[in-house]
């Protein structure tokens, strides 16, 4: 059973800011490892607070995919890219 990943707007625009290396390397990500899972929640970790309750976040190197799982749907929504230093903040 495979997922669909999907990127929100606002993920999509900061996929294009990045080095185009980088962009393929998180694509790659969410297609080859996210996306053929049974449950995304397996490789992820689940975020605490306010801001990001709901959501979860996948590694890859030194940067993040803030992505949002659906329960009982088969969509990964993608909400945020980013630097480890960077994806956290506002």
């Amino acid at each position: 059973m495979a997922w669909r990943v999907e990127l929100s707007d606002s993920a999509a625009r900061q996929l294009r800011k990045l080095d185009p290396q980088i962009a393929k390397r998180l694509l790659t990500f969410l297609r080859d490892r996210v996306a053929g899972l049974e449950d995304p929640r397996s490789i992820g970790e689940a975020l605490r607070g306010k801001d990001f309750g709901d959501f979860w976040k996948y590694r890859v190197g030194d940067w993040r995919i803030i992505a949002d799982p659906g329960d009982g749907v088969m969509i990964v929504t993608v909400i945020r890219l980013g630097n480890r230093r960077e994806v956290y903040r506002r």
